[in-house]
Order: C-alpha cells, then sequence, then structure tokens
C-alpha cells in the first residue's frame, strides 16, 4: 500500500516537473549554449566583447545602481508599513487590499499613469512652480529618478506581504516581556521585532531586487532610449540587431548577477540575525 501510494505521488509531481523542464530548463540551456558555444565550438569570446564595451559597462552599472537604490527604497517604506499593518488586526484585511492594490493594475498602465504625473504639465511639475520651488517645470521623465519611482511602485507591494508573513508570527508577549525587563519600545523594537523579520526582509529584497533587475516595461517606458538597463539591452540586441548571440550574453549575466545577489542577501542576514 505504501508503494502504491509512492507511486501516486510520483506521478502527481509528473506533470509539474515536466512544465519546470520544458518551460525553464530548456530555454535557459538554449541561453547558455547560444552564449558559450557562439560558432559550434566553446568560446569566451563573447564575454570578453562584452565587459570590455564601454556601453556595456554603463548600462550594468546602472542597472545594478537602481535595483538597489530601489531595494533599499522599498525596505525603508515597507519595513513601518507592515509593522503598522501588521498590528492592527480590526482593520487589517482593508489595509493590506490597499497594499496590494496596485498589483492587479498592469505595469503599462502604471508606467503611463506616472508619465503623466511626472511630465513638465503634470501634477508634480505644476505643484512644484506653483509653491515657488522652480521658476519653470523641471524634466522628471526618462531619467534614473523617474525609474526608480516606477520601481518602487511597482515592487513595493511584495516587499509589505512579506514582511507582513513574518511580523503575523511574532508574537506580542515578547515585547512585553522586554518591556518588563526594563526596555524601551525603541529597544525593544531593535532587539526583538527587527532580528525577528530579517528573513522577511531578505525575502523581500530578493524579490524586489530581481524583479528591478529583470523588468522591462517600465524602464522602457519611464526611462526612455538614453537610460538603459539590462532588460532593454537584451531587447535591443535581439529585436533591434538580431544579435541573439549577445542578448543570450547579457541574459545570462542578469542571472548570474540576480543569483549572486541574492546570495549576499542571505549571508547578511545570517550575520545579522544568526537564528534567520
Amino acid at each position: 500500500m505504501s508503494r502504491k501510494k509512492n507511486y501516486m505521488g510520483m506521478l502527481l509531481v509528473v506533470p509539474g516537473v515536466l512544465f519546470v523542464v520544458f518551460f525553464m530548463l530548456v530555454p535557459l540551456f538554449s541561453l547558455c549554449f547560444a552564449s558559450f558555444f557562439p560558432e559550434q565550438s566553446f568560446s569566451l569570446s563573447s564575454y570578453f566583447s562584452l565587459f570590455q564595451n564601454i556601453y556595456f559597462q554603463q548600462v550594468f552599472l546602472r542597472s545594478l545602481r537602481l535595483s538597489l537604490l530601489s531595494t533599499a527604497v522599498c525596505a525603508v517604506l515597507g519595513f513601518p508599513t507592515a509593522y503598522y499593518i501588521s498590528k492592527h488586526s480590526k482593520h487589517k484585511g482593508m489595509m493590506m487590499a490597499f497594499a496590494v492594490f496596485p498589483m492587479f493594475t498592469s505595469p503599462v498602465i502604471r508606467s503611463f499613469s506616472w508619465m503623466v504625473i511626472l511630465g513638465k504639465r503634470g501634477i508634480v511639475n505644476n505643484a512644484l512652480v506653483a509653491v515657488g520651488l522652480f521658476a519653470k517645470p523641471q524634466s522628471l521623465l526618462y531619467n534614473e529618478f523617474s525609474m526608480t519611482v516606477g520601481f518602487v511602485q511597482l515592487f513595493l507591494p511584495q516587499m509589505i506581504l512579506s514582511l507582513i508573513g513574518v511580523m503575523d508570527n511574532i508574537q506580542d508577549d515578547l515585547t512585553l516581556a522586554a518591556g518588563n525587563l526594563g526596555a524601551t519600545k525603541l529597544g525593544a523594537f531593535f532587539h526583538i521585532v527587527f532580528p525577528l523579520s530579517i528573513s522577511g526582509l531578505v525575502t523581500g529584497s530578493v524579490l524586489v531586487f530581481t524583479g528591478c533587475m529583470t523588468a522591462y516595461t517600465t524602464p522602457q517606458l519611464l526611462g526612455g532610449t538614453d537610460t538603459r538597463v539590462l532588460s532593454t539591452m537584451v531587447y535591443q540586441y535581439a529585436m533591434s540587431l538580431r544579435d541573439w548571440t549577445q542578448a543570450s550574453v547579457v541574459a545570462i549575466v542578469m542571472i548570474v548577477v540576480t543569483m549572486v545577489v541574492s546570495s549576499v542577501f542571505n549571508s547578511l542576514s545570517r550575520k545579522i540575525n544568526p537564528m534567520a
């Protein structure tokens, strides 16, 4: 009977395994093969030529900088928001609905909305001119600022949800016990709540960073043609230049960078909180 259950369990797993193999592993190995075997023989010339390209170096550093900056902003904004939501159980459902509501809107629509808001005749520029901070409208679009705003608005809900899932498991008795032992509310927060929330913070940071590194619509619409990132560079190589080898190399670089940064986040979390 136990063997029959094992066989049935294996059969149930087969569709998921086949899906992962054909729709993730096969395309990934195809990218690796195209980048390492550009002329049917093993060669690293595509990687060397790409990393020696000044334009690629600028795009790579810009992508890394914007992704890290957006992750930091999401962490700063998401942590107090998640803490407030997790501690107010009476209206928790409604507040979580408001937090995740932007995820139900297409990134294209959200990006076009920011184009209207940040445009030279948009709400932000009109307000800045009205209060006298600037004499004329400023260029707030098609630069790193507009891309960062778009990234934060796009991925902040993922950070909030990751933190709420962890903070809900932190018992209030721990902070009460710390207060009885003489700890202030701020001290209890930094010695109890923050260390126990590290795992959620790391998970949210990985999700935000990976999303920022691989997002295409937001940087394409809000960054314009002068502020390229790795995702738009892949499209440029593949669709405009028809250079699939270089497009594969850039895609492999994106995958490696996300894996390395995720490992760094996890190692930092273990140093901050060994129990995480």
